[in-house]
Order: structure tokens, then C-alpha cells, then sequence
């Protein structure tokens, strides 16, 4: 986003793809309210052993990654819809990866999320408003393969 970021906007997000060699190339960015989602779950394995009265063992199983939902945003372009158009016109292999700033009320980077191979599964528009000259985003989903916090 160009300029400083409005108070209410604490989630910034970036989406990147790997480039050729010279490190990520930034895609497009934008300014959320809200961002919920970021969760991840491992099922446990269980496995009985003979002679183990006392209880199964647990191991690690497969882990899920929840869909982060980032509601009432700005933008300073349009490529977030893009993106939505180019994967549901049949680029589903089209992903990119998104880092999260949680920012506090002074506008300074608390923690960062990293979510990996990204991919739209809704977009949701604002209302039209006359007065507004940024592109406004009610909702953006997104389904992902990897939750990283990054240091």
C-alpha cells in the first residue's frame, strides 16, 4: 500500500511468488480490520500396542490448516480480484505466498504470519461508495498449506 496505513487497517498482508533467482517478488499487498483463521490442527495417531494395557500411544498425525478470512480491507489495486479470476478461470495451480503483520495501534509490526501456497477461494466486494478512491475488499479468503510464524 502507498502512504501510511489508516489506524483501524492492523493487518497488512503481502502476497509474494518465487522469482527466478533474485528472491520473492511482492504481487500485490493490502490493509485488513479484521483477519481470523489462522489455525492449524494436528490429529493425533493412535496406535494400540499388545501389552500396553495402561493406553494407546499417540503419535503425530497429518495436520489441516484453517481458511484465513480477512474482512473490510483496502487496496491500492486491483490484482487481489485478479488473482480470484485467474484461479477460478481454471489457474488452480496459480499460488502465492502471504505474509500477515499484525501491527499495534501505533502502527508497528507485533508478529508476522507466513502462509504458504495460498490460493482465493472467496472474494467478496465492499459496497460502492462515490466518495472512496481505493478498491474496498468486505472479504478475501484464502485456503493454504503451511501456517509459519515468522521471526
Amino acid at each position: 500500500m502507498n502512504g501510511a496505513p489508516l489506524h483501524v487497517f492492523r493487518f497488512h498482508i503481502r502476497f509474494r511468488r518465487a522469482s527466478g533467482g533474485s528472491g520473492p517478488v511482492e504481487i500485490c499487498a493490502g490493509a485488513f480490520s479484521e483477519c481470523s483463521g489462522l489455525e492449524a490442527t494436528m490429529e493425533p495417531k493412535v496406535i494400540k500396542a499388545g501389552g500396553a494395557n495402561y493406553g494407546a500411544y499417540q503419535r503425530p498425525g497429518p495436520v489441516t490448516f484453517a481458511t484465513v478470512v480477512l474482512k473490510r480491507g483496502m487496496t491500492a489495486s486491483r490484482d487481489l480480484f485478479k488473482w480470484f479470476q485467474l484461479v477460478n478461470g481454471g489457474a488452480y495451480a496459480y499460488r502465492l505466498s502471504a505474509e500477515i503483520d499484525m501491527q499495534n495501534a501505533a502502527g508497528t509490526t507485533v508478529v508476522t504470519w507466513g502462509l504458504d501456497n495460498c490460493m482465493p477461494v472467496k472474494f467478496k466486494a465492499a459496497d460502492l461508495n462515490a466518495k472512496g478512491t481505493e478498491v474496498g475488499i468486505e472479504e478475501l479468503h484464502l485456503a493454504h498449506e503451511g501456517l509459519r510464524l515468522i521471526a
